[in-house]
C-alpha cells in the first residue's frame, strides 16, 4: 500500500515538473517541441483554429514570459528599495491581464482556462491575434504589428509610432519569430510524424 502511494506521488511529481518547468533551450522551436511534444499539438491546434502561425505564438511567449508558467511583472519599489505593488495583473505564459483573460474565457466559452496552462495560453494568443487581425486589419503573419497590438491593446495600437520602447520590443519579437519559422521548417515534418505521446 505504501509502495503504491510512493509510486503515485513520484508519477504526479514527474507529471507536474514536465508540464510546468521551463524548456532547456527557449531559443529553439525544435528543441522546445522535442522536449514538450504536447505543446506542439496545442500550438498546431491553435494555428488551425485561429490562423496564428506557430512561430508567432512562440515569439510572443518568448518575449512575454520566456516560457515561465508563473511569470509576473517585477514589483515596483518605493525609494528604489521597498517592494511595492506590481505594475499590472499580467501572469503566466502569455502574460494576459485579468480583464482581457476574463473576456477571452467569456467569448470562447472556456470558463476553466488557466493562464498557467500552455494549452490555454496559446489559444488565448490565437484568439487575441485573430481579433487584432479583424479589428485593426493586421495580417496574421505580421509578427511586428501583431505584437504591438498584443502589448498595447487594440485601443492604443494607433499611437504606437510614438512609443520607441514598444517598437524595439516588437523588433525583437519579429527576430524571434523569423528564427522560429526557419527552425520549424526544418523539424515540422518530424514533429508531424509522431502519432502518439506517453501522457
Amino acid at each position: 500500500m505504501l509502495k503504491s502511494k510512493i509510486i503515485f506521488l513520484v508519477f504526479i511529481s514527474f507529471l507536474l515538473t514536465s508540464c510546468s518547468s521551463i524548456p532547456k533551450n527557449t531559443q529553439s522551436g525544435c528543441s522546445i517541441f522535442s522536449e514538450r511534444y504536447l505543446w506542439y499539438k496545442y500550438s498546431k491546434k491553435t494555428e488551425k483554429k485561429w490562423g496564428t502561425p506557430i512561430y508567432i505564438q512562440l515569439a510572443i511567449i518568448k518575449m512575454e514570459s520566456d516560457f515561465d508558467w508563473l511569470a509576473k511583472p517585477k514589483r515596483q519599489k518605493i525609494f528604489k528599495v521597498i517592494p511595492f505593488k506590481r505594475p499590472s495583473s499580467s501572469f503566466g505564459y502569455s502574460q494576459a491581464v485579468k480583464g482581457t483573460w476574463k473576456q477571452y474565457k467569456k467569448e470562447t466559452n472556456n470558463s476553466l482556462a488557466l493562464r498557467t496552462r500552455y494549452k490555454d495560453s496559446v489559444d488565448f494568443i490565437g484568439w487575441y491575434t485573430s481579433k487584432s487581425s479583424k479589428l485593426l486589419k493586421i495580417s496574421m503573419k505580421d509578427s511586428f504589428k501583431q505584437y504591438i497590438a498584443y502589448h498595447e491593446g487594440w485601443g492604443n495600437y494607433k499611437n504606437y509610432k510614438q512609443n520607441k520602447k514598444v517598437i524595439n520590443l516588437a523588433k525583437k519579437v519579429k527576430a524571434h519569430s523569423d528564427r522560429y519559422k526557419i527552425q520549424l521548417n526544418k523539424c515540422e515534418k518530424r514533429l508531424n510524424k509522431k502519432k502518439y505521446i506517453i501522457f
